[in-house]
């Protein structure tokens, strides 16, 4: 017999979500695809045995123990098997051993991370972030989308532990070069979309074919050392300070539910020809997001901001990505870079900054109980969420948690 689940008022996972991602349950601790809805993950593997599924190969990649193979197949046969959820969902038709409670699995990677990839491209994040490059803002910025090759090996689905990191540093005390566990300890609010169709070597990416070779998105931290940063700037940039952690949230949303919400991006100009959609009013997405931090059982907001910020979009981040011809692959992460906004509150004090950094640049800093303007602390929880709305500001759909917990080093 089939099952109707409830869906709770404000849950992420509506009827207008259907997220893909890779669960294990303590019976079973084999990976297997699922979505979920409400409170229940819906084991697409068990689904795609009894032949839910009419296309063949559809129902053979979901039924493998990863992602990787379902986000490798055309954008359509992908849009259909999501629709073919929602109808089962709706007409009750979904067996009821597909469903497992959430509070029972264990969340994955979606599938195998084989290279990341993390922009710079928020406008506002720069210009906070200015007094770590001398206060200036490179020239190129504002002409191609700026990056960096990450560690893929790092990558951790949430909620995951995540270890204070030693490095070199320079030590405020004397200024002398010190290794030790670092004392500044920052995250980063980002998004990251993960890469569908692959773009072969030799060959670049039309901006406006850059919907088909992405699977869905993600909510992502860039864990950051900033001390260990700061000594790794000069001559090549982010090393090892940005490579120990890099957090996603587990479940990946369509570009089918997104479409929804899209819309232009915030910031206008005129990019190189090979960077300009002819849809620039579908050029990004319209999603909330927000940062808490929870220290010695308190929470405290921290920030807020919306993806549709950015100076650059991610789909003229994947379309710079392929120009150099150097070849994309299924299941690359490439992550948008920290997302600030310009947004404050009645006094002046800003809302939107998506890292700690940017905080201790502010002259009216957060507050994490009796401390001020402060970094990271051991025991401390960093939640990310985003969620899209609609006109009326009801929520339509969510991204879950993208959860952190950091350990002495």
């Amino acid at each position: 017999m089939g099952f109707r689940p409830d869906i709770p008022e404000g849950s992420p996972f509506t009827i207008n979500n259907i997220p893909f991602g890779v669960i294990s349950t303590a019976e079973n601790s084999g990976t297997r695809c699922a979505t979920a809805i409400g409170n229940y993950a819906v084991n697409l593997h068990l689904l795609s045995e009894q032949g839910f599924f009419k296309d063949k190969r559809t129902s053979e990649a979901l039924a493998q123990s990863n992602l990787s193979t379902f986000a490798g197949l055309p954008r359509p046969q992908r849009t259909n098997a999501r629709q073919a959820i929602i109808d089962g969902l709706e007409s009750g038709s979904i067996p009821e051993p597909c469903f497992i409670s959430l509070k029972d699995v264990t969340m994955h990677l979606p599938l195998p991370i084989g290279g990341f990839t993390d922009f710079f491209t928020s406008l506002e994040h720069c210009q906070n972030c200015s007094p770590m490059t001398n206060g200036n803002i490179a020239k190129n910025f504002f002409l191609t989308p700026s990056a960096y090759n990450g560690r893929a090996a790092s990558v951790l689905p949430s909620p995951h532990q995540v270890r204070r990191p030693e490095g070199v540093f320079w030590n405020a005390e004397n200024d002398q070069a010190t290794f030790g566990a670092s004392r500044l300890l920052d995250f980063e609010l980002e998004m990251g979309y993960i890469v569908a169709k692959e773009i072969p070597y030799g060959e670049k990416l039309a901006i406006d074919n850059a919907p088909e070779h992405i699977f869905g998105f993600v909510l992502l931290n860039d864990w950051s050392s900033r001390d260990v940063q700061r000594f790794e700037m000069a001559p090549l940039g982010p090393f090892n300070s940005k490579a120990f952690a890099t957090t996603i949230s587990p479940w990946v949303i369509t570009l089918d539910a997104l479409d929804p919400f899209a819309c232009g991006p915030t910031h206008e100009h005129r990019p190189f020809d090979y960077l300009r959609s002819n849809n620039p009013n579908q050029a990004t997405f319209d999603i909330k997001l927000s940062a808490r931090l929870i220290r010695e059982g308190r929470t405290y907001p921290v920030c807020t901001s919306n993806l549709k910020y950015l100076y650059w979009t991610p789909y003229q981040q994947i379309t710079h990505q392929a120009s150099s011809r150097s070849g994309i692959r299924t299941g690359d992460l490439i992550g948008t870079g920290t997302i600030s906004g310009s947004g404050t509150d009645e006094n002046g004090k800003k809302l939107e900054l998506g890292c700690l950094f940017e905080a201790t640049q502010q002259p009216n800093r957060l507050e994490f109980g009796s401390e001020q303007g402060l970094y990271l602390k051991d025991g401390d929880e960093l939640i990310l969420t985003g969620w899209c709305e609609d006109k009326n500001g009801n929520q339509v759909l969510g991204f879950g948690e993208c959860k952190g917990i950091i350990l002495p080093c």
